[in-house]
């Protein structure tokens, strides 16, 4: 901040969190990770270390840099040190394969490269194919094979720990690019700025209620929208980091007791997997807070967890939007209505974010739709938490902002009290004999059963109706049962058009976020077809 700026405004970035964190809460623990555990201070510091470490080496204002690894302290250092240092962070799904990792690299321009030691083997195949990158830094977390470069601590030790000037001038510079999954072309790479970071991160601690006594842990992957902006959310408001290199259900369930877990994040699938595990407790023995997304959690899921005493929150937003962009906000009446009624209204996806704008369900003239919790529309979105744009392509970005907003993808209806509720992906509708049918209301009837594990649900080709619902289901460990009764089951749930003519018994496909991949289904039913691919 010069003398240049007025003195009643301020720019909006986060790296002011951890500013004021590391003055205000300096000795209070900020991250965990096994045996490490360091103070605010020291993460300030080491942050700072970072920062000129990058500066030193050539990185200069607007540069990239991208980061291979896991939700370990050096990620979350990155989420501050990086826009410290003047660049926007790249972090990169783990779980891609070596070309698209080379690809986000040389698309993106990153001049420099982290790579987590774990994962430095993967990369070889294309270590000759990245074009920009000048420096690769390994980061040594739990062994494995060196990259040809220096060490991360190597990097960090003997630079500057005093607090930096900060470099950018504008709050509307990029602070991330963030690349979306790729599933229909190539990954195309979402910029975030440091005004909506700021915001969108105040956001979290307005609707998940974090404070200085909060303590997350890492379930949610930090490269996957920047974990939700929750690094700087959670630095935001002084609560403690808990790392974690990769989700298994008992380590969570072993963290959560020792560490004293108030918060973390997960899709459903992730909820499902820690609700079915031995290690489960029969109740929790202290408050313990869950936000969901990445695709719309059934009630019978909503009820299980709130059982168990965990509080739910229900999220909902895009890459796009910088992870949520509504919250099912929970109306004090609901607790009077019986339990199944709460749940339906928890598992809708609800209102916009205290920081964004209202976020519409329109057809295709960009006319609002009935709010009748039946005519669908896709969902439109603008406001704070939109992104500036993907990087490098005008055109994917004109056609996502179309009409002035942007452009979702998915189909919802209104309810008459003003909260969303999606039916479905545009591409994840299925057109059977002419009637709409919402997979997320069939597999929602589905995991209503006891057996169900997990249910995804897609269109297959038919000869006579042109396509109808099949679904793969994921049984609970110990229990069987048949296709037919499933059938039969979800007959009696909904509408007999609406249910699958088929069931198959199998490990459904995901992402490493934990999202169902329904295109991996697709693309196996539909081969042969001489219809196309459903949803290509």
């Amino acid at each position: 901040m010069d003398n240049q700026t007025p003195v009643y405004r301020s720019l909006l970035t986060p790296l002011r969190f951890l500013e004021r964190s590391a003055a205000v809460f300096r000795d209070k623990i900020a991250v965990v990770h096994g045996d490490l555990q360091y103070t605010y201070a020291e993460f300030g510091k080491r942050v700072n270390r970072l920062a000129s470490a990058l500066r030193d080496g050539g990185v200069a204002r607007g540069d990239r840099v991208a980061f291979l690894c896991p939700n370990i302290p050096p990620l979350l250092e990155a989420h501050f040190g990086v826009p410290l240092a003047g660049a926007a962070l790249v972090a990169i799904n783990v779980r891609l394969s070596p070309n698209e990792v080379a690809y986000i690299i040389n698309h993106s321009g990153a001049k420099y490269l982290f790579v987590d030691s774990a994962l430095a083997a993967g990369l070889e195949p294309v270590r000759d194919q990245l074009e920009t990158v000048e420096t690769i830094i390994n980061i040594n977390d739990v062994g494995g094979s060196d990259v040809d470069g220096r060490d991360y601590e190597a990097f960090l030790d003997g630079q500057n720990s005093d607090p930096l000037p900060w470099l950018m001038e504008d709050e509307e510079e990029m602070i991330s690019i963030n690349y979306t999954s790729g599933t229909t072309g190539k990954p195309k790479g979402v910029m975030y700025s440091h005004r909506g970071a700021y915001l969108n991160a105040l956001g979290e601690v307005i609707e998940t209620t974090l404070i200085t006594e909060s303590v997350y842990m890492w379930t949610l992957p930090m490269f996957h929208c920047n974990g939700w902006c929750f690094p700087w959310g959670v630095t935001a408001a002084g609560g403690t980091h808990v790392c974690l290199r990769q989700i298994e259900p008992s380590t969570v369930w072993k963290l959560i007791a020792e560490q004293g877990v108030t918060h973390f994040n997960g899709a459903p699938v992730v909820l499902i997997s820690l609700l079915n595990h031995p290690d489960r407790p029969e109740e929790l023995d202290r408050p313990l807070t869950v936000t969901t997304a990445g695709a719309p959690p059934s009630p019978t899921l909503i009820d299980q967890m709130e059982t168990l005493g965990a509080k739910i929150i229900h999220v909902y937003g895009l890459t796009e939007t910088y992870g949520p962009h509504t919250v099912c906000a929970i109306q004090p009446v609901w607790k009077n209505l019986p339990i199944e009624e709460q749940a339906r209204l928890k598992a809708r996806q609800g209102v916009a974010y205290t920081i964004a704008d209202d976020v519409r369900v329109v057809d295709e003239n960009m006319i609002d739709v009935a709010a009748d919790g039946e005519t669908m529309g896709e969902v439109v979105m603008r406001g704070n938490n939109v992104m500036l744009g993907y990087y490098q392509d005008p055109k994917a970005t004109g056609d996502a902002f179309r009409g002035g907003w942007f452009h979702s993808g998915d189909l919802a209806v209104m309810h008459p009290d003003g909260y969303i509720e999606l039916r479905d992906r545009g591409k994840d509708v299925i057109i059977s004999g002419g009637e709409n049918i919402s997979s997320i209301e069939v597999e929602q009837a589905l995991y209503r059963h006891p057996a169900l594990l997990e249910v995804a649900v897609i269109a297959v080709p038919h000869d006579k109706w042109g396509e109808t619902p099949k679904a793969f289901v994921t049984l609970k460990e110990g229990i069987e049962v048949g296709e037919q009764e499933l059938i039969a089951f979800c007959r009696d749930q909904i509408a007999h058009f609406k249910c699958p003519t088929a069931i198959e018994f199998t490990t459904l496909p995901k992402t490493s976020t934990g999202k169902i991949q329904k295109f991996v289904l697709r693309e196996k039913e539909w081969a042969g077809s001489d219809k196309r691919i459903k949803g290509a």
